[in-house]
Protein backbone atom coordinates (compact mmCIF):
# COMPACT_ATOMS: atom_id res chain seq x y z
CA UNK A 1 0.00 0.00 0.00
CA UNK A 2 1.24 3.45 -0.89
CA UNK A 3 1.85 5.82 2.00
CA UNK A 4 2.56 9.53 1.73
CA UNK A 5 4.53 11.05 4.60
CA UNK A 6 3.96 14.80 4.47
CA UNK A 7 5.56 17.59 6.52
CA UNK A 8 5.87 21.39 6.41
CA UNK A 9 9.52 20.94 5.45
CA UNK A 10 11.28 17.95 3.86
CA UNK A 11 15.09 17.94 4.08
CA UNK A 12 16.30 15.27 1.63
CA UNK A 13 19.97 15.85 2.58
CA UNK A 14 20.97 15.35 -1.05
CA UNK A 15 18.82 18.01 -2.67
CA UNK A 16 17.18 21.34 -1.90
CA UNK A 17 14.66 21.53 0.96
CA UNK A 18 11.03 21.08 -0.05
CA UNK A 19 8.47 23.33 1.63
CA UNK A 20 5.13 21.57 2.18
CA UNK A 21 6.87 18.45 0.99
CA UNK A 22 6.20 14.74 1.01
CA UNK A 23 7.81 11.34 0.56
CA UNK A 24 5.86 8.55 -1.09
CA UNK A 25 6.61 5.04 0.17
CA UNK A 26 5.64 1.77 -1.47
CA UNK A 27 6.55 -1.20 0.72
CA UNK A 28 10.13 -0.58 1.85
CA UNK A 29 11.08 1.79 -0.98
CA UNK A 30 10.76 5.50 -1.72
CA UNK A 31 8.90 6.15 -4.97
CA UNK A 32 8.75 9.96 -4.94
CA UNK A 33 10.06 13.01 -3.09
CA UNK A 34 8.69 16.46 -3.77
CA UNK A 35 5.96 19.01 -3.07
CA UNK A 36 2.91 17.37 -1.50
CA UNK A 37 0.44 18.56 -4.13
CA UNK A 38 2.54 17.09 -6.93
CA UNK A 39 3.30 13.71 -5.40
CA UNK A 40 -0.25 13.27 -4.07
CA UNK A 41 -1.67 13.82 -7.57
CA UNK A 42 0.44 10.92 -8.82
CA UNK A 43 -0.53 8.64 -5.92
CA UNK A 44 -4.35 8.58 -5.77
CA UNK A 45 -5.73 6.48 -2.96
CA UNK A 46 -2.51 6.54 -0.96
CA UNK A 47 -2.70 6.69 2.81
CA UNK A 48 -1.49 10.07 4.05
CA UNK A 49 0.42 10.61 7.27
CA UNK A 50 0.85 14.28 8.11
CA UNK A 51 3.67 15.17 10.47
CA UNK A 52 4.72 18.39 12.19
CA UNK A 53 8.12 19.97 11.70
CA UNK A 54 10.76 18.52 9.40
CA UNK A 55 11.05 15.16 7.68
CA UNK A 56 14.56 13.87 7.04
CA UNK A 57 16.39 10.67 6.16
CA UNK A 58 16.97 8.34 9.11
CA UNK A 59 20.03 9.05 11.24
CA UNK A 60 23.19 7.00 11.76
CA UNK A 61 24.49 6.10 15.22
CA UNK A 62 28.28 5.77 15.30
CA UNK A 63 28.54 4.15 18.74
CA UNK A 64 25.91 1.42 19.03
CA UNK A 65 28.16 -1.14 20.68
CA UNK A 66 29.17 1.31 23.39
CA UNK A 67 25.58 2.37 23.98
CA UNK A 68 24.31 -1.21 24.06
CA UNK A 69 27.08 -3.06 25.92
CA UNK A 70 28.79 -0.38 28.01
CA UNK A 71 25.51 1.10 29.17
CA UNK A 72 22.57 -0.42 31.00
CA UNK A 73 19.13 0.69 29.86
CA UNK A 74 16.80 0.36 32.84
CA UNK A 75 13.54 -1.51 32.58
CA UNK A 76 10.55 0.83 33.14
CA UNK A 77 9.85 -1.19 36.28
CA UNK A 78 13.26 -0.10 37.59
CA UNK A 79 12.70 3.60 36.92
CA UNK A 80 11.97 4.55 40.53
CA UNK A 81 15.27 3.04 41.62
CA UNK A 82 17.54 3.57 38.61
CA UNK A 83 15.90 6.35 36.62
CA UNK A 84 15.20 6.23 32.90
CA UNK A 85 18.55 7.24 31.40
CA UNK A 86 21.33 4.80 30.38
CA UNK A 87 23.69 3.91 33.22
CA UNK A 88 27.42 3.74 32.55
CA UNK A 89 30.74 4.00 34.34
CA UNK A 90 30.45 3.89 38.13
CA UNK A 91 26.66 3.63 38.08
CA UNK A 92 26.86 0.60 35.79
CA UNK A 93 29.57 -0.97 37.94
CA UNK A 94 27.39 -0.49 41.01
CA UNK A 95 24.87 -2.91 39.51
CA UNK A 96 27.39 -5.73 39.85
CA UNK A 97 27.57 -8.68 37.48
CA UNK A 98 24.45 -8.66 35.33
CA UNK A 99 22.99 -11.93 34.09
CA UNK A 100 22.78 -12.56 30.36
CA UNK A 101 18.99 -12.31 30.61
CA UNK A 102 19.24 -8.86 32.17
CA UNK A 103 21.81 -7.74 29.61
CA UNK A 104 19.63 -9.06 26.79
CA UNK A 105 16.68 -6.98 28.01
CA UNK A 106 18.90 -3.92 28.30
CA UNK A 107 20.17 -4.33 24.73
CA UNK A 108 16.63 -4.65 23.36
CA UNK A 109 15.53 -1.54 25.23
CA UNK A 110 18.60 0.32 24.01
CA UNK A 111 17.73 -0.49 20.41
CA UNK A 112 14.17 0.75 20.95
CA UNK A 113 15.50 3.97 22.45
CA UNK A 114 17.73 4.51 19.41
CA UNK A 115 14.62 4.36 17.24
CA UNK A 116 13.10 7.12 19.38
CA UNK A 117 15.99 9.36 18.28
CA UNK A 118 15.36 8.83 14.57
CA UNK A 119 18.17 6.28 14.19
CA UNK A 120 17.78 3.87 11.28
CA UNK A 121 21.43 2.82 10.79
CA UNK A 122 24.14 1.72 13.19
CA UNK A 123 27.86 1.49 12.51
CA UNK A 124 30.18 -1.41 13.30
CA UNK A 125 33.56 -2.53 11.92
CA UNK A 126 32.98 -4.72 8.91
CA UNK A 127 29.28 -3.78 9.00
CA UNK A 128 28.53 -6.61 11.41
CA UNK A 129 28.39 -7.23 15.15
CA UNK A 130 30.32 -10.05 16.80
CA UNK A 131 28.50 -9.66 20.11
CA UNK A 132 25.59 -12.13 19.85
CA UNK A 133 23.19 -10.13 22.03
CA UNK A 134 23.71 -6.99 19.96
CA UNK A 135 23.68 -8.85 16.63
CA UNK A 136 20.38 -10.52 17.45
CA UNK A 137 18.65 -7.38 18.73
CA UNK A 138 19.80 -5.28 15.77
CA UNK A 139 18.79 -7.93 13.23
CA UNK A 140 15.33 -8.26 14.74
CA UNK A 141 14.84 -4.49 14.76
CA UNK A 142 15.57 -4.08 11.05
CA UNK A 143 18.22 -1.40 11.61
CA UNK A 144 20.74 -1.16 8.78
CA UNK A 145 24.29 -2.05 9.82
CA UNK A 146 26.97 0.01 8.08
CA UNK A 147 30.74 0.13 8.31
CA UNK A 148 32.74 2.59 10.35
CA UNK A 149 34.58 4.38 7.55
CA UNK A 150 34.69 8.04 8.49
CA UNK A 151 33.58 7.42 12.05
CA UNK A 152 34.84 9.70 14.84
CA UNK A 153 37.74 8.21 16.74
CA UNK A 154 36.12 8.55 20.14
CA UNK A 155 32.96 9.64 21.88
CA UNK A 156 32.49 13.37 22.25
CA UNK A 157 31.81 14.72 25.69
CA UNK A 158 31.92 12.84 28.97
CA UNK A 159 29.20 10.31 28.38
CA UNK A 160 27.60 8.33 25.56
CA UNK A 161 24.61 9.89 23.89
CA UNK A 162 21.66 8.38 22.06
CA UNK A 163 21.40 11.58 20.01
CA UNK A 164 23.43 11.19 16.77
CA UNK A 165 23.67 14.98 16.52
CA UNK A 166 25.84 14.93 19.67
CA UNK A 167 28.81 14.18 17.37
CA UNK A 168 28.55 17.76 16.12
CA UNK A 169 27.87 17.06 12.45
CA UNK A 170 25.29 18.81 10.28
CA UNK A 171 22.32 16.91 8.84
CA UNK A 172 24.14 15.50 5.76
CA UNK A 173 26.90 14.28 8.08
CA UNK A 174 24.46 12.66 10.50
CA UNK A 175 22.06 10.83 8.20
CA UNK A 176 22.86 7.41 6.73
CA UNK A 177 22.08 8.62 3.23
CA UNK A 178 19.86 11.05 1.32
CA UNK A 179 16.20 10.53 0.45
CA UNK A 180 16.25 9.17 -3.10
CA UNK A 181 13.70 7.51 -5.35
CA UNK A 182 14.31 3.76 -5.21
CA UNK A 183 16.16 4.01 -1.91
CA UNK A 184 15.10 2.26 1.25
CA UNK A 185 12.33 4.11 3.08
CA UNK A 186 14.21 5.06 6.25
CA UNK A 187 12.77 8.35 7.52
CA UNK A 188 12.75 10.45 10.65
CA UNK A 189 10.47 13.32 11.67
CA UNK A 190 11.39 16.04 14.15
CA UNK A 191 9.12 18.64 15.71
CA UNK A 192 11.27 21.64 14.85
CA UNK A 193 10.79 24.37 12.23
CA UNK A 194 14.02 24.02 10.25
CA UNK A 195 17.49 22.53 9.90
CA UNK A 196 19.12 25.05 12.24
CA UNK A 197 16.63 24.29 15.02
CA UNK A 198 17.15 20.56 14.49
CA UNK A 199 20.89 20.84 14.99
CA UNK A 200 20.41 23.10 18.01
CA UNK A 201 17.77 20.96 19.76
CA UNK A 202 18.90 17.57 18.52
CA UNK A 203 17.23 14.26 17.87
CA UNK A 204 15.35 14.29 21.17
CA UNK A 205 12.73 16.22 19.16
CA UNK A 206 11.97 13.09 17.12
CA UNK A 207 8.25 12.35 16.80
CA UNK A 208 8.36 9.48 14.30
CA UNK A 209 10.78 6.97 12.82
CA UNK A 210 10.09 4.91 9.70
CA UNK A 211 12.29 1.89 9.11
CA UNK A 212 12.10 0.19 5.72
CA UNK A 213 8.63 1.65 5.28
CA UNK A 214 7.40 0.56 8.73
CA UNK A 215 6.40 3.11 11.33
CA UNK A 216 8.46 1.81 14.24
CA UNK A 217 8.21 4.80 16.56
CA UNK A 218 5.60 7.48 17.05
CA UNK A 219 5.62 9.94 19.93
CA UNK A 220 2.50 9.93 22.04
Amino acid sequence: MLTIHAAPLVLPAGADPVVDGAVVVDGDRITAVGPYDEVAEDAPGARVRRWPGVLTPGLRQWHPLWLLRHCYHPDPREADELGEQPLWGKRLAALGDLTETRWSGSVRRGVQRMLRYGTTAVASPGARFRDPLVATAVARSGLTVVGTAGAPGSLLGERPDLDPFAEGYDLPGTVHGPLTVGGRADLAVFDVPDDAALRERGAATCVATVLAGRLVYRAR
